[in-house]
């Protein structure tokens, strides 16, 4: 395996390990502001966990668009 592919999938691997922290974060904000404030909905998770994933979604789409510029 070359190292430049190796590269490549270290930057996959990356973008994962982003994505992840990325919801997780947005998961443990929204439930501490529902247990700060709290509303029958839980409003604060669901709206901070799909900010989360939209704002993980872009890291991919800007990662792989990255990735694509340097081949």
């Amino acid at each position: 395996m070359k190292k430049d592919q190796r590269n490549k999938y270290l930057q996959f691997v990356n973008i994962a390990f982003q994505m992840g922290i990325t919801i997780a974060a947005g998961v443990f904000v929204g439930v501490w502001l529902d247990g700060k404030y709290p509303n029958k909905y839980s409003v604060y998770t669901i709206s901070l966990s799909l900010l989360g994933v939209f704002i993980a979604l872009y890291q991919v789409y800007r990662g792989v668009k990255n990735l694509n510029e340097d081949e």
